[in-house]
């Protein structure tokens, strides 16, 4: 019965093969890596940029609203005939909004945020 070649390969070849096998794997495990670190930067580049696009919105909707709010005050406060009841009603404005806020903003803030990141995470 004659002997097929690949079945008894010297140890050198065997060896080489398993070499061969380690060395694709290991390549493969440094490409999924970098894969995962661009993809990783990726995701961190578009959520950054979003949440600084936005910050610079309410920022300039804050300064709007300060500017706004001191205007109100002294309209008030003449209205009233002392300026600093304007500014006593303005500020008790800002404290109902702020509690309002602070018990139901979690809900209108962390959800989106967290849904925003997720889907940036899982392009």
């Amino acid at each position: 019965m004659p002997v097929k070649q690949n079945e008894y390969k010297p140890m050198e070849t065997k060896a080489n093969s398993i070499e061969t096998l380690f060395e694709r794997a290991e390549v493969y495990a440094r490409t999924t890596f970098e894969l995962s670190k661009l993809k990783l930067l990726e995701t961190t580049n578009t959520v950054v940029t979003s949440l600084i696009a936005r910050l610079s919105t309410i920022l300039m909707i804050s300064m709007f609203s300060f500017v706004l709010s001191i205007g109100i005050a002294l309209w008030l406060g003449d209205l009233l005939g002392k300026a600093y009841y304007g500014f006593f009603i303005v500020a008790g404005f800002f404290l109902v909004a702020g509690l309002v806020l602070h018990f139901f903003l979690h809900k209108w803030v962390e959800k989106p945020i967290s849904e925003l990141i997720i889907k940036q995470a899982l392009k």
